[in-house]
């Protein structure tokens, strides 16, 4: 029985894939966007304690749509570049991201961050700007993005949709070690006597 139900699991599994596999690089773009995006402002926003499940959440939902988006790793011409070149990216916008979620030691020796209007501007903008890409990809400069992918070698849409989720893979990694390295901080700083709230060090 149980192998039944593993069977069953794989085989739905291996059915998501194929569905996935035959949506339009735009639909793909609004779905792992707007996934992302979802599950960051919801974690993130308002004054929230920091714990290892808030940070893994948003690491785990990353890595199921590489595990449904990403279909081939190309590695011909510069594809492999251009895939490094959004891991670069969403590492700066992560530690853009970071910098704008301040965290504090709350007068019950917990550590919190508190998200604001510009913290998830930088979600809204980025994801915005992905799934708008797709759908000029697809609708505004197909043929000049034809063009581009030729002169530099880029073999096929998968690279720019690797591209983009490796970058909002390494947005979230990274937002996630910023976390990681305030709440250390924050628990080896010193208590103040009154209790008052301890930010972060920069």
């Amino acid at each position: 029985m149980p192998n039944a139900e593993c069977e069953s699991s794989n085989e739905n599994y291996g059915k998501a894939r194929i569905s996935m596999s035959h949506l339009s690089q735009f639909a793909t773009a609004l779905i792992a966007s707007a996934t992302i995006l979802t599950i960051i402002l919801a974690t993130d926003l308002g004054r929230r304690r920091v714990t290892n499940m808030r940070m893994l959440r948003s690491v785990i939902a990353v890595a199921i749509i590489i595990a449904l988006f990403v279909h081939s790793f190309p590695t011909s011409g510069n594809a492999p570049s251009f895939q490094l070149i959004g891991l670069g990216v969403g590492v700066i916008c992560g530690l853009v991201a970071g910098a704008l979620l301040p965290a504090h030691r709350g007068s019950d020796g917990l550590i919190y961050t508190t998200g604001g209007f510009g913290y998830a501007l930088v979600w809204i903008v980025l994801s915005s700007a992905r799934v708008l890409f797709a759908y000029g990809a697809e609708h505004w400069f197909t043929e000049g993005l034809i063009r581009f992918s030729i002169e530099n070698e880029l073999s096929g849409p998968d690279v720019y949709a690797n591209a983009f989720v490796f970058m909002s893979l390494a947005m979230v990694l990274t937002r996630t070690a910023v976390l990681v390295t305030k709440r250390r901080r924050l628990r080896q700083a010193p208590v103040d006597a009154t209790g008052t709230e301890q930010p972060a060090a920069a």
